[in-house]
């Protein structure tokens, strides 16, 4: 994955709270290994609209130098080939003006999202939250939080390849949520029911979807800096990172890791290949429309 190295990047659209020491508390949704299994399976890697447990006590996250801060060293694509945080920077700029302009050909309006960037633990408009949830997108704020240290995770825990464009899929799938929440379809999800084909998986596939239409069509969204396209190059092995980030978070492989066994009743993301699939069938077609899954 390749940027152009003029524009210039939007860190407008990041807050980076990685210096600041945010209080602890926990909001329950259960505890024990119960609550744990409901942190790791339940709700990783989605949305979350409601408070999340925390067996970590009331202890203040880790402050890290202000120097990490985005704000100051991510001013260009440049920066986004050469910095891991600049890079997600520019994927967070580059699918809100896809999304921009996706819905202004819709004779909609998109209005913008955060991705806030936190260590260890965070508030939000949703509850407390910790990194144990993965990232996450809250609809009562509109915003995606994110610790960057999941992507590590994501590699040495789940098994994914990594890659760039493993980690912009994640962002990408998030964003997934946050169109689905301007156009009434995200509270689909909370009837209380799980299973493969449950309303919860539905949604999150369609957000695998609709990640894949972005994915199609980044190499031609015009930047509102330069009017050429932020992502200049995206490689078939950045396509199938893509494919094993998503196919690392599905319920069934995560069951298998936490629990030993899978329980496809209580899936509430949907399986490795079917993450996968609607992956692709957004790239494939690039058209939202095609990202139907609750027909």
């Amino acid at each position: 994955m390749q940027f152009d190295d003029d524009a210039d990047l939007d860190t407008s659209e990041v807050q980076d709270v990685r210096s600041s020491r945010v209080p602890g508390g926990r909001a329950t949704i259960g505890g024990g290994l119960a609550g744990l299994l409901a942190l790791v399976i339940g709700l990783f890697f989605g949305t979350n609209e409601f408070g999340l447990s925390s067996d970590g006590g009331d202890s203040p996250a880790t402050t890290v130098s202000s120097a990490a801060q985005v704000q100051q060293q991510c001013h260009t694509g440049a920066d986004a080939n050469a910095k891991d945080d600049c890079r997600t920077v520019a994927v967070v700029n580059s699918v809100q003006d896809f999304w921009r302009q996706e819905f202004a050909r819709r004779s909609a309006r998109y209005t913008p999202a955060s991705t806030v960037f936190f260590t260890n633990r965070v508030s939000t408009a949703c509850g407390a939250a910790t990194s144990a949830v993965g990232p996450f997108y809250c609809p009562g704020d509109r915003k995606v939080y994110l610790d960057l240290g999941f992507f590590d995770e994501l590699r040495t825990k789940f098994g994914s390849s990594g890659g760039p464009f493993a980690q912009a899929y994640v962002v990408a799938h998030e964003y997934g949520h946050h169109v689905q929440n301007l156009m009434g379809t995200l509270s689909r999800s909370q009837d209380g029911r799980t299973g493969q084909n449950s309303n919860a998986v539905k949604v999150e596939l369609q957000a695998d979807c609709y990640a894949g239409v972005w994915a199609r069509n980044a190499t031609r969204t015009p930047d509102e800096s330069t009017g050429r396209p932020l992502i200049t190059r995206l490689t078939d092995a950045d396509i199938r990172d893509g494919l094993d980030a998503a196919a690392a978070v599905g319920d069934d492989r995560i069951q298998e890791r936490y629990q030993g066994r899978v329980t496809p009743e209580s899936w509430t993301h949907g399986s490795a290949a079917q993450r996968q699939q609607w992956f692709y069938q957004g790239f494939k077609s690039g058209d939202m429309a095609q990202c139907n899954t609750f027909r």
